[in-house]
């Protein structure tokens, strides 16, 4: 990777840019040098960007959360890049509370803010109710590009045209995003204006920066902590429905993980040969991901063999044996950063055995219970307990609990749990486990809604070493998990076109051998 720093030379150095956290160096540049840096440029290209398809959405959303708050300042940070190692950050992602309020994906620049502004009505009835909440004005707080005039287009390897590229400017972003949009100096004014009259809410932990700035304005008070939860609380809340676009998105997130499970099933013979052959499937998903959209959803878990126990397995450092199973969990995000989460469990060789068809038959049983349990009106803790119902039932025809199957799936009970200790289901959206920050009574103890999307993943989990099970069990490991779409009667199945009955996904992976 190229250094970071200017040629040297013996002239005086003049003052150095501003570091913004970065620890990069710089070295001096000559006069000459950057007067010859600053001249002979073509104009800048005029932007084909256009209001996008997705501005008339967010600003519905904006309206929403500003119903909430009426008379509050919130301020929705997109976040600041962050460090990988020394001088070389990870690849920038927004916060998704700020992309679902304003609609910017992958494109979006670091370090932007969105702060919704009360506005305040007169008094509407001559009764002396000067100052009424009436809704608020967005305003897109946003770093510009600087001039090729300017040291910051070759000196700022962070933020520098020369070194990340053009970014659009402030103009731009406001045509294709419906928001007004200043510069990123205004923040703080904009932001401690009126601020001992109007409270101040920020999305904790999103960014370090905004909130210390915000924190200096408003002063410290434990009042804030609990204001700015709620905040995260109602922005997590307000994505569990899903709108017409979001869905849309998702439909294409799905599509292109079933393209990259397919990418897997063909190199399976190649990582089967491979000493790493978990990195050989997680590196062809990721190929794909990157083709097809911004990136991975979340980090592609290709077990193997026993790690396929392991719930989270995302090393994918092992082999790929011939006779056994792989989990592959792995899903896309597209370019507006919505994903799927999409597992499948896998013969290595095409062909389940007795025991593996066995287990995996019991997952899907548990899958398809979960299933038909999902409608609307049916409280969304319910599809769990409908898929851990039929896997008590099978563990107990194995002889494998130790207690009757009534007393197991009590709250005093629950030894199946052992092989099976995750939930069934979590939304699914900007984030692979949407709207995490929403209250219980939102989210699992919620009636299920049409347009709420979610994961149906029950699995089953047998280690090596667990001696409460028969040896023929040992180090099998099953999930399968699809995204579905509540609908007005029942539950859309979005990744469908992924084959799920042992017998379809044995014929899948023969035709794509074939070809």
């Amino acid at each position: 990777m190229t250094e970071a720093t200017d040629a040297p030379t013996s002239e005086t150095p003049e003052q150095p840019l501003e570091e913004r956290g970065s620890n990069r160096s710089r070295r001096p540049s000559s006069r000459a040098f950057r007067e010859f840096m600053a001249s002979s440029w073509a104009p800048a290209a005029e932007s084909p960007l256009e209001r996008s398809e997705v501005a008339d959405h967010s600003e519905r959303r904006r309206a929403a959360i500003s119903e909430q708050f009426p008379g509050d300042r919130l301020v929705i940070p997109a976040g600041g890049l962050k460090v990988r190692s020394n001088d070389t950050d990870y690849r920038y992602r927004p916060h998704s509370a700020f992309a679902h309020l304003t609609g910017l994906g992958s494109d979006v620049e670091p370090d932007a803010v969105l702060v919704l502004h009360p506005v305040f009505a007169d008094d509407p009835d001559g009764e002396g109710d000067a100052g009424v909440p009436a809704g608020h004005e967005a305003v897109l707080y946003v770093r510009p590009m600087a001039g090729r005039e300017s040291e910051e287009f070759y000196g700022d390897a962070r933020y520098g045209e020369f070194w990340v590229g053009s970014r659009p400017s402030l103009e731009e972003i406001e045509k294709l995003t419906g928001i007004r949009t200043v510069h990123l100096d205004e923040l703080p004014d904009a932001v401690g204006k009126d601020v001992g009259q109007v409270r101040v809410r920020v999305v904790p932990d999103a960014d370090q920066v905004t909130s210390n700035t915000v924190d200096a304005l408003r002063g410290a008070h434990e009042e804030h902590a609990e204001n700015d939860a709620k905040l995260a609380e109602a922005l997590s809340e307000l994505r569990l429905v899903k709108d017409a676009w979001e869905v849309e998105q998702l439909r294409e997130a799905v599509a292109a993980s079933i393209a990259g499970f397919e990418d897997v099933v063909r190199a399976l013979p190649r990582a089967a040969e491979h000493a790493r052959g978990e990195r050989v499937i997680e590196g062809v998903f990721g190929a794909r991901a990157r083709e097809e959209g911004n990136g991975i959803g979340y980090d592609t878990i290709a077990a193997a063999g026993d790690h396929a126990t392991t719930l989270h397995w995302i090393r994918n450092d092992g082999q790929v044996r011939h006779g056994e199973l792989v989990l592959l969990d792995a899903g896309v995000e597209v370019d507006s950063l919505y994903t799927a989460d999409i597992t499948r469990t896998l013969p290595v060789d095409g062909t389940f055995s007795e025991t593996q068809r066995q287990v995996y038959t019991a997952v899907l049983d548990a899958a398809d219970a979960a299933f038909a349990a999902a409608r609307p009106g049916v409280r969304f803790r319910e599809v769990h307990a409908a898929a851990m119902a039929v896997l008590a039932q099978r563990l107990a025809e194995w002889g494998l609990l130790p207690v009757d199957v009534e007393t197991a799936l009590g709250e005093e009970g629950q030894q199946h749990r052992r092989w099976m200790p995750h939930g069934t289901s979590h939304h699914l959206g900007l984030d692979v486990h949407d709207c995490a920050q929403a209250r219980a009574e939102m989210y699992l103890d919620a009636e299920l809604r049409p347009g709420m999307v979610f994961t149906i993943e029950p699995g089953l989990y047998f280690k090596s070493d667990d001696l409460a099970v028969p040896e023929r069990f040992r180090g099998i490991g099953v999930r399968i998990e699809d995204d579905v779409l509540v609908t007005a009667d029942g539950v859309e199945n979005l990744s469908a076109a992924l084959p799920r009955r042992p017998e379809d996904v044995e014929a899948w992976m023969a035709s794509l051998a074939q070809g």
